[in-house]
């Protein structure tokens, strides 16, 4: 078959933690984690273009993004490429338009990586299954296989590629802040003392009794203790949107962006919103960002069936607080 001049456009969202257990060190230097994950209406744009030939071409509007192989997006493309047999005899070119804050807690890197995988599958007719997708995105880093397949939301264990689907929030709003510095992960992971943190897995609270086990009201992530000592502005970024009305906050993975959490019952009118991420943004900056969960991640638009390895069971609603 003939891919030449064939072209895929994809969203690629970002995503927050709902709350994000460290259970401990593994011996590949990963995590062993407990999270919840739910992806936002707040996207890259990618566009994908296969022609005759071979490498990978990759721009960005953003001029601090690398464009060489230390690019998530472009590790993915790599990735897909050694292990594909239709792609033999193509290259491709990557156009990323770039909204997503970096290194921001929200995925954004992973997200693109994700989202090369998924269009480059779709473009060769859905060469791997999503359980190949997810082996494929694994060594790229712990958030990738979750931007990987379709699902818009999961409690994961391992390093967070082992995935439970579960029903996406809604009936909130999301407002997002993102302070004007950056955040390594790999630094937050260094700094974390395990040996303080509560053990305690809710997997099997969460095979058992699902929804129970997933509650806003149990918001929490350990690492917000490591990056909120260095930067105490986490902690003044939180009261604020709690002063503005969020019924919760959290900062997102590894940070520096928070999240405030605003019911559609408590907060029924954007312009009541919009008029808080106004406040918001003369106080800490222009990455200020309202959104809501997105309800599909696939280049179609809908999730498509997850393949046996991939565990699914019951979604659940979460209950709002």
């Amino acid at each position: 078959m003939d891919y030449n001049s064939r072209k895929i456009s994809l969203k690629a969202p970002a995503k927050i933690n709902l709350f994000l257990n460290v259970l401990g060190r593994r011996a590949d230097g990963y995590h062993d984690l407990e999270t919840w994950m739910q992806k936002l209406d707040l996207y890259d744009n990618i566009a994908l273009e296969l022609y005759s030939g071979s490498g990978i071409e990759f721009s960005c509007d953003d001029t601090l993004i690398p464009t060489d192989e230390t690019n998530l997006a472009v590790r993915a493309a790599v990735a897909f490429f050694q292990v594909s047999k239709k792609s033999k005899g193509y290259g491709v070119r990557i156009t990323l338009q770039k909204k997503i804050p970096v290194a921001a807690g929200l995925g954004g890197g992973s997200s693109d990586a994700g989202a090369v995988l998924r269009g480059l599958n779709s473009l060769f007719d859905q060469e791997f299954s999503e359980s190949q997708l997810i082996e494929l995105a694994r060594p790229l880093g712990a958030d990738v296989p979750f931007f990987a397949i379709g699902y818009a939301a999961v409690f994961a264990t391992g390093i967070g590629d082992v995935m439970y689907p579960v029903d996406s929030i809604d009936n909130c709003s999301f407002v997002l802040v993102n302070p004007d510095f950056f955040i390594s992960t790999a630094w937050v992971f260094q700094n974390l003392a395990l040996t303080r943190l509560s053990k305690n897995s809710k997997l099997s609270c969460f095979q058992k009794h699902k929804a129970a086990c997933l509650s806003l009201g149990d918001m929490h992530n350990d690492l917000e203790q490591v990056t909120v000592v260095k930067h105490p502005a986490i902690g003044q970024i939180k009261k604020s949107l709690l002063v503005a009305g969020a019924s919760q906050v959290l900062m997102s993975g590894s940070g520096p962006t928070v999240f405030g959490i605003f019911s559609d019952t408590e907060k029924p009118f954007s312009s009541d919103l919009k008029r808080i991420v106004g406040g918001l943004r003369q106080e800490y900056g222009e990455k200020i960002f309202l959104s809501r969960a997105c309800t599909g991640a696939s280049p179609s638009g809908k999730a498509p069936g997850f393949d046996p390895g991939i565990r699914r069971f019951d979604s659940c609603r979460p209950s709002h607080h």
